[in-house]
Formats: C-alpha cells, structure tokens, sequence
C-alpha cells in the first residue's frame, strides 16, 4: 500500500484571495487515469463533458506538471484545481478593520454578515480572502472562526511557521473570549448563571439543538445593565460548539435580538437585511502569545446598535 506524505506546495496560485482545492487521491483505487477518477467524484456536479474540456485545457494541475487526459493514476497522488466562478455574490458593505498586524499575527474586526473563511456560496466575499488581497500577505490562515452573522475580534496567522502554535490556544482553550449581546431583559432569570448542555449541529441543517449526554458545551451569562425592558449581556463561552452563545441564550429564554433561527427559523431574505444584524458581538480576546510569552488583549470598537435603539430589532 503506498504511504500518505504531506501536501506539496501547490502549483497553482489564488484566485481573489481563494486557495485552489486540492485533492488527494485515494490510496486504493483501479482508476487508469486520474482523468477517471475526477470523472466519477465531480463529474455528475459539474455537468456532462465539463472535467474532460477542463482536463484538455489543462486546469487540473499535480504538483510538477498539468494532469492531462492520459495522465495515469498514481494512488495518493496530488491533484490542484480552481472552482469554476459561480454567480457574483452580494458585496457585504462593511469593511475589516485591522486592529494589529505584525510579522506572525493579523488581528481583525470582523463586521456582521461577513464569513470568517470561505464556506459554501461565500468565497471571495470572506474576511480572510479580503485581508489576504488588502494587506497582500496571500498565506493569511485563520486561527479560529466566528460565525457569519457574528461581528468582532478575529485572529489570523501571517506566518505559515507559527499556525500550529496559534490555532493551538484555541484547540487547549487557553484563548479567552468575551462576547456582548443584546437581548431582552426578564428579572426572573436569574443570573450570573453558567450554562452546562450537549449540542448538535446536524449538516444541511441550520440551527444546533440540545441533545441528553455528557456536556459539550458551557457558557457563562452575565447582565451588564438593562433598561426599558433591554439588557446589555457579557458571554463567555468556555467550549466553541457551532451557534453555542445563540443556543443558549435563547434556551434561558433570552433570545439574541436579530438573531433569524433562534427563537424560530425565518424567511430566507435576498438580500439580506443588513439593517438588523445579530446583536452579538466578539468584544474582546485575551492570551499568552506562544512565540514570545507576552501578553496580548485585543478590543472590538464596533458597538451593537439594538442597545441605543432597540425598537428596530423587535425588543
């Protein structure tokens, strides 16, 4: 059986800030040509005849040369293409800002609507390919990642060398995190509280639930200040579960304001209302840098716009 390597550099450059996707191919297999095998995995997607026209253009590449039709098949070889432009996405009209930048490390301000890393039909509109094509450092690497509709403080690696060590705070949760958001106030929930649950996030469905079993996911909620029926929350989640904060300010019965899914899944919007975003936001990250043992703290300077007036978010 031959032996799994890592990836060689691939041989193809960007394309607005995306990555190629590479592919590796199996280890086991009875394909003749490598034109084969990507027939048989994306040959249906991409419609009849398309991986053959783009095999005789030359748009897959392996790491030494383009993968032509006769190209044999190597088990774990490598395989780099570019996906085919679909139609243009919504511009999100809100800029990144750049809170620090240094020769390892990016720290953004990520505005709402706006994905952290390229995710199903959101690619170029991205906070990591925008930085990667305005700061032109087209090896940026997310450390972590916030949801789409979250705004806030986002870390990004530009030094290939030290990824492993970044994203290992978030992994060890040595990373803290603080959130605000603004939700409606009810005196009979009472809080400092911590919530302790087990989440699932199903794939193809958009909301995360609570299932029985051994916690997975713990946040600590705490009141701020409230006012006119309003509160103003600090979150700090100790686990990163998919929609975690969401989920469990709306099972306290304290849903985020313009939050689509939770209490209830509404209507898909095209375009998105970019008046009523999420009221959440990544307010503040704080860690002991893993290159230089300093300390690091980083301040989101967007403001949540419910809490000056709620009325437009349904408080």
């Amino acid at each position: 059986m031959a032996r799994r390597t890592p990836a060689p550099p691939s041989p193809l450059p960007q394309r607005d800030g995306i990555d190629p996707v590479h592919v590796r191919l199996p280890l086991e297999g009875t394909w003749p040509t490598v034109g084969a095998y990507l027939e048989e995995r994306y040959g249906t997607a991409a419609g009849p005849g398309r991986i053959a026209a783009m095999l005789a253009a030359g748009e897959f590449a392996g790491p030494d040369a383009p993968i032509a039709p006769d190209t044999p098949y190597r088990p774990g070889g490598h395989v780099w293409f570019h996906r085919e432009p679909g139609p243009p996405e919504p511009v999100v009209p809100f800029p990144v800002e750049v809170l620090y930048r240094d020769e390892r490390i990016v720290v953004a301000d990520k505005p709402h609507f706006l994905a952290t890393t390229p995710r199903g039909s959101h690619a170029t509109e991205t906070a990591l390919a925008r930085l990667r094509r305005d700061l032109d450092l087209p090896r940026l690497s997310p450390a972590h990642r916030l949801d789409r509709l979250t705004a806030g403080v986002v870390l990004f690696v530009a030094d290939p060398a030290c990824r492993g060590a970044y994203q290992g705070l978030f992994e060890r949760r040595e990373a803290v995190k603080r959130y605000e958001a603004i939700a409606r106030h009810d005196p009979a929930v009472a809080l400092p509280t911590t919530v302790r649950n087990r989440l699932v996030k199903d794939h193809g469905r958009l909301d995360a639930y609570q299932v029985p079993g051994e916690p997975n996911a713990e946040s600590r909620v705490e009141l701020l200040e409230a006012r006119d029926g309003v509160g103003r929350y600090r979150l700090a989640p100790r686990t990163g579960r998919t929609h975690q904060l969401r989920v469990h300010m709306n099972g306290l019965g304290l849903p985020i304001l313009g939050d689509p899914i939770y209490p209830a899944l509404l209507p898909e919007q095209d375009p998105e209302d970019y008046r009523r975003p999420l009221q959440l936001l990544a307010r503040s990250l704080e860690f002991t840098d893993p290159v230089d043992g300093g300390a690091r703290r980083f301040v989101s300077r967007r403001e949540l716009a419910a809490w000056a007036d709620p009325d437009g978010w349904g408080a």
